[in-house]
């Protein structure tokens, strides 16, 4: 029987969040946003059936559904697959299949998660149909299609370390999204980074559309908020790239600082007693994606990590095991 698995990884935004959102980019002088593909992966099997039955899996919704053809599928209102529904509208494939997809990120975790798992998707199905995608095309579709679902402008930095991974520079301008995918240093983030899930789904596209608005009506402190961002960003760059690790505390506790001034939804209770219990140990809390709850990236810069997880033993706070995950074919420095 002909299978297909695909997998991607997700990530950790470290600067320039909200800046890949279309038009805002185009007034903030060609912003870089910068994340890092991290080994939480999500994760896509397709199976092609001897007839035109469709069946979907998904392990994350505990739900499964079994229809009789495409039509059926793409006429039923089941929320647990209207991603998948938005690809088969793309696709309109011919031949039955089975998919199940699974991802290893909290629902709602803040880490790309369904951007991610729509790349997977694009990977099994360009696979499968024997129809190869150009990168930058891949980006574009799959913010096509997430729009369809969210009803709402997206950005496109989420949709780069799944098919990139390292670490990721994303410039935005005019041309649209440039991206440099560098080898990640091991060193810099050894016994550093560390990644917290507040146990609070996030909303990205509510908080994101809000700041758009807010852009376009003219909101003076969107705006200072926003520009204050990507300044922040082009030092994150300039950071990460000459290793200035001593650095990064102050970027990352500005970052914080321009964030929540921007929209309150961005941050939360959960966020805000994450931040205290950081700082009570010499670390630096930094918001994952649109904030609002989702994960936490717990910065250590003197290596406290094991101090910092003790203090979170305390709490309902759930630390996430993972690390930064290098492309294979740009590896480790």
């Amino acid at each position: 029987m002909f299978e297909i698995e695909t997998k991607s990884p997700t990530r950790v935004d470290l600067a320039g969040g909200t800046l890949d959102c279309w038009p805002l980019y185009l007034f903030l002088n060609d912003p870089v946003t910068i994340n890092v593909a991290i080994d939480i992966f999500t994760h896509a099997k397709l199976n092609e059936r001897p007839d035109a039955s469709i069946e979907l899996h998904s392990a994350d919704l505990n739900a499964r559904k079994v229809y009789p053809n495409l039509k059926a599928c793409l006429e039923d209102k089941e929320p647990a697959f209207e991603l998948v529904r938005a690809h088969l509208r793309y696709w309109n494939p011919q031949k039955g299949f089975s998919l199940s997809t699974r991802s290893e990120s909290p629902v709602g975790g803040g880490l790309g998660g369904s951007s991610s798992l729509c790349i997977t998707l694009l990977k099994a199905f360009s696979a499968w149909l024997e129809t190869p995608i150009a990168h930058d095309e891949m980006v574009r579709i799959a913010s096509h299609l997430e729009a369809q679902v969210l009803l709402k402008p997206t950005g496109t930095q989420d949709y780069f370390p799944p098919i990139h991974g390292g670490l990721c520079f994303i410039q935005y301008g005019v041309p649209g999204p440039r991206v440099e995918s560098h080898a990640i240093n091991t060193d810099m983030f050894r016994d550093r980074f560390l990644l917290v899930y507040t146990g609070r789904s996030h909303h990205s596209g509510i908080n994101n559309w809000q700041v758009i608005k807010n852009w376009l009506d003219g909101d003076e402190n969107t705006r200072r908020a926003m520009t204050r961002l990507a300044e922040i960003s082009e030092e994150m760059k300039d950071a990460l790239v000459n290793n200035h690790v001593d650095r990064l505390p102050q970027i990352f506790a500005n970052e914080y600082e321009a964030r929540t001034q921007l929209s309150e939804g961005f941050s939360s209770p959960e966020i805000r007693k994450l931040n205290e219990i950081a700082k009570s140990q010499g670390a630096i809390a930094k918001i994952c994606g649109a904030g609002g709850g989702g994960c936490v990236l717990i910065w250590c810069p003197d290596r406290q990590i094991e101090k910092v997880k003790a203090a979170l033993a305390k709490t309902e706070f759930q630390v996430l095991p993972t690390q930064p995950w290098a492309n294979p074919a740009i590896g480790l420095t």
